[in-house]
């Protein structure tokens, strides 16, 4: 398939977003987009408030003010659309252990009400793609850690999304893995002209982005390319950048 052209027109859109805790501010005032084709890292220790954004962004909970729309479809008024566009992969594991491989895409396609022949199909291509095809009926408990989350972004892909949330997808994966988990993700972003919006703590994974939201404390510090940000701050290295807009806060909770 050839490169899928780049509409300016964001995919995903976060529109002044906030959302309270009781007296805690998880989030306040956060605006960021992603559109057909880029990839984006949410950057930001732990706390910082991307979970609790990935909450609101997979419709969990619901923000209280503001907007999320996916698709051009606000998720509080048109919710079903709007959730119809997306496709996540969570930080914890969500798989079947027991089930095969295939029968967990299978049951994954049953609730989005595909047909057999479609499901099958759509199964077969996107193992083929990512590397399981020999696996597809093996049980999840034989594979290891970066092949499951390979069906996970599999199963995540089986409804043909037009955006891919990625929660801290890498948690608990070997070097090896990681590496060639975000170098499947990024080559959708080409291929299929997905939107994705990858949240880590890890520097050399949101070095490889087109652009990077750093968060902090609830509050978007700075939404910019990774060279850009480097450039700016002045440091030379994204870890030095992220400290630079975060006053210098839990260094040890990005791994730069």
């Amino acid at each position: 398939m050839g490169e899928a052209a780049i509409d300016d027109t964001p995919a995903l859109a976060v529109r002044d977003v906030t959302k309270r805790y009781g007296r805690v501010t998880a989030l306040a005032g956060v605006s960021l987009t992603v559109r057909a084709g880029e990839f984006v890292a949410l950057l930001g220790p732990n706390g910082a408030g991307k979970t609790t954004l990935f909450q609101l962004l997979s419709g969990l909970f619901v923000p209280d003010t503001g907007a999320v729309v996916v698709m051009g479809h606000d998720m509080r008024v048109d919710a079903v659309p709007a959730l119809a566009g997306l496709g996540i992969v969570f930080q914890a594991p969500t798989l079947d252990l027991e089930l095969s491989v295939r029968a967990n895409l299978r049951f994954h396609a049953g609730l989005h009400g595909l047909p057999g022949a479609s499901a099958a199909a759509r199964i077969a291509a996107d193992l083929a793609r990512l590397g399981l095809a020999e696996r597809a009926d093996d049980p999840v408990r034989a594979l290891s850690g970066g092949q499951r989350r390979r069906v996970e972004l599999a199963r995540a892909l089986l409804h043909e999304p037009r955006v891919l949330l990625m929660d801290e997808p890498t948690v608990g994966l070997d070097p090896a893995s990681r590496r060639d988990l975000i170098a499947l993700v990024r080559g959708l972003t080409g291929q299929r002209g997905l939107a994705v919006l990858w949240a880590t703590h890890l520097c050399d994974e949101a070095e490889q982005a087109d652009r990077v939201v750093v968060l902090d404390r609830g509050k978007v510090r700075r939404d910019a390319p990774p060279a850009a940000l480097i450039a700016e701050t002045g440091g030379g290295t994204l870890e030095a950048a992220f400290l630079a807009l975060t006053g210098g806060r839990d260094a040890a909770a990005v791994a730069c």
